[in-house]
């Protein structure tokens, strides 16, 4: 089986989809964009925002779309449908066909997560102390 190289910009990732799964991304992307100080960028094949360490994260894959915060656990009082999984104080939100999100919500999410890593550092970084 042939690996499929992953896309050449945050542009090719979204341009690549279509239908439902290319208007949320692009919606989800526009209110996580609208935050400022956040670098967007292909890692791990999808969508990565950086700010000082990853921030969240916009996945297509089958037929969902995923909206991932590391540190997101900390964020449940503001969208109770994250769902905690992973590292890294992960969780997340699955979307099918017809689901979706206010966009203040993404707003407030991502500023949320902005400031955590300001406070703490790299989510990463700072999972490897602690074990």
């Amino acid at each position: 089986m042939q690996k499929v190289p992953p896309p050449a910009s945050p542009d090719a990732y979204v341009a690549g989809m279509a239908g439902w799964q290319a208007d949320l991304v692009t919606r989800l992307r526009t209110a996580a964009l609208s935050v400022g100080g956040l670098d967007e960028v292909i890692k791990w094949g999808h969508l990565v925002y950086l700010s000082n360490g990853p921030a969240l994260l916009i996945r297509a894959e089958g037929q969902r779309v995923l909206l991932g915060y590391w540190r997101g656990q900390r964020l449940q009082d503001i969208e109770p449908r994250l769902k905690s999984g992973g590292q890294f104080e992960m969780a997340s939100i699955g979307f099918a066909e017809g689901e979706t999100i206010d966009a203040e919500v993404v707003v407030r999410l991502t500023r949320a997560a902005i400031t955590l890593n300001t406070e703490l550092g790299d989510p990463t970084k700072a999972a490897k102390k602690i074990v």
